[in-house]
């Protein structure tokens, strides 16, 4: 029965075992539970002014404390929750939006409406990313953890739409999908179950990079000043070290503890996409 089950979910299987899987898999695991059960170990909340300041880490301060005397392990927990959620919230609309688009663009392909889909797709391509992100922040005097998803995920998924475009060019023209056609089945449909379903890992992975790429773009505008105007984020608690010359005046605990998190999550999840990638592409997987 175990065999049979292997032999059936094989990718799932190379996935499980793949290394790089395991490791990206427990690191970023690891931080995903700290976000979630790290306020609970914090008597303080992240406004609160919890002890002296230029406090280095100690058993009463686990992070240390700010220049104004703020628990720096409490707002790195808090801030890991809002960053965390603006990433996945932003990845997952970037990966909806550009699957869409990729999906009709690929099925119509070579026709006014595919041109239509991949000139739009190309405007949002040359425009540059960053610069835009902060205009828009800029002008938006109120953004919540829905706004800056939305502001993110705005620049993100024109790759996503060429890529997946791209794949469904090569699929459309097998049998499978011909013999939908002439049972005259929806497009929907045909998209749905033909082309989307045979498509699932390689849409994953897409997932797994928007939520990467988001993330980083929101610590970015974050540190930049441009972030959610309200609560904390780990973007945030990195500008205030920056404002507050943090390292100069040796509170290195401050800039590079939170610094380091963002660091070990990207790392984590760039090691879950390449060991995805091995483990789906039977040319890459290891001996």
């Amino acid at each position: 029965m175990i065999a049979s089950f292997l032999k059936e979910h094989e990718n799932l299987y190379y996935a499980l075992t793949n290394k790089k899987v395991i490791v990206g898999l427990v690191l970023f695991l690891s931080i995903v539970l700290l976000a979630l059960v790290g306020p609970m170990l914090t008597p303080y909340d992240y406004e609160e002014y919890a002890g002296m300041p230029y406090d280095p880490p100690s058993p009463n301060h686990w992070f240390g404390t700010t220049i104004m005397g703020r628990d720096v392990f409490t707002l790195t927990v808090y801030g890991l929750r809002s960053t965390l959620l603006v990433g996945f919230i932003a990845g997952t609309i970037a990966t909806v939006v550009g699957c869409i688009i990729g999906f009709l663009a690929g099925y119509y392909g070579g026709s006014w409406f595919d041109e239509i889909l991949m000139m739009i797709t190309n405007i949002f391509v040359v425009i540059p990313q960053l610069a835009l992100l902060i205009i828009i922040s800029a002008f938006l005097k109120v953004r919540g953890i829905i706004v800056m998803s939305v502001i993110v995920s705005a620049t993100a998924w024109p790759w996503t739409a060429r890529a997946v475009r791209s794949q469904t060019l090569s699929l459309k023209n097998q049998e499978y999908v011909s013999l939908s056609r002439i049972s005259a089945l929806s497009v929907a449909r045909i998209l749905r179950e033909d082309i989307a379903s045979n498509m699932f890992s390689y849409v994953f992975m897409v997932f797994i990079l928007q939520f990467n790429g988001t993330m980083l773009s929101t610590v970015q505008l974050e540190f930049l000043g441009l972030g959610p105007t309200r609560g904390v984020s780990l973007g945030l608690v990195m500008q205030d070290a920056v404002n507050w010359n943090a390292i100069q005046l040796g509170m290195w605990w401050w800039a590079i503890i939170p610094g380091l998190i963002i660091t070990v999550m990207i790392t984590s999840l760039y090691l879950v996409n390449t060991g995805l990638d091995a483990a789906f592409n039977p040319r890459l997987r290891e001996a």
